[in-house]
C-alpha cells in the first residue's frame, strides 16, 4: 500500500536550491522536492525528469521512473539517499564530492545546444549569461517566480 506523500507545494513555494546536499548529492534536495510534489499534484510550473535531474540521474545511472516509485512509496530524504546509494553506478563520497563541485560550478552557457535558451533566460532576469552558473540562475528565477506569485 503505497503512503500519502506529502511535501512542498511547488505552487505556493520554491523547491530546494540545486546547492543545497542531501547524502553529499548536489540537486538531489531539488528533485525530491519536485517529484513529491508531482506526485501529490503541487508540482506547478516546475518539472521533475527535467535535465537537471537528468544530470543526476546520468551521474549515478538510475532512472526516473524508478525515482518515482521510491518517492510514491513515501520514502524519507535519507532513505531515498540510501536507495541512490545503493541503486545505478556505485561512486565513493569523493566522486560524489567532485561531480557536485563540477556541477555547481556549471553553466549551460556552456553548452551549445542550451547557450541562446539559457542566454535569453538569464538576460530576462538582468544576469550575465556568460558569468552566470545554472544554479544561480535557477535560484534567481525561482525567487522571480514566487515574488511575482505573492503580489
Amino acid at each position: 500500500m503505497k503512503k500519502k506523500v506529502g511535501g512542498k507545494d511547488l505552487t505556493r513555494e520554491a523547491p530546494r536550491s540545486p546547492r543545497i546536499r542531501v547524502g553529499g548529492y548536489a540537486i538531489l534536495g531539488r528533485t525530491i522536492d519536485k517529484c513529491r510534489a508531482l506526485v501529490a499534484r503541487d508540482i506547478g510550473e516546475y518539472h521533475f525528469d527535467c535535465p537537471l535531474d537528468n544530470t543526476l540521474f546520468g551521474f549515478k545511472g538510475v532512472k526516473a521512473d524508478d525515482f518515482k516509485a521510491q518517492i510514491e512509496n513515501g520514502v524519507s530524504d535519507q532513505e531515498m539517499v540510501e536507495w541512490l546509494n545503493r541503486n545505478g553506478k556505485k561512486k565513493t563520497p569523493e566522486e560524489i564530492t567532485r561531480w557536485g563541485i563540477e556541477v555547481e560550478a556549471s553553466s549551460l552557457y556552456n553548452d551549445p545546444e542550451k547557450r541562446d535558451f539559457f542566454s535569453e533566460k538569464a538576460k530576462k532576469l538582468g544576469l550575465d549569461p556568460a558569468k552566470t552558473t545554472t544554479f544561480e540562475w535557477l535560484e534567481i528565477d525561482d525567487r522571480a517566480s514566487h515574488a511575482k506569485q505573492a503580489a
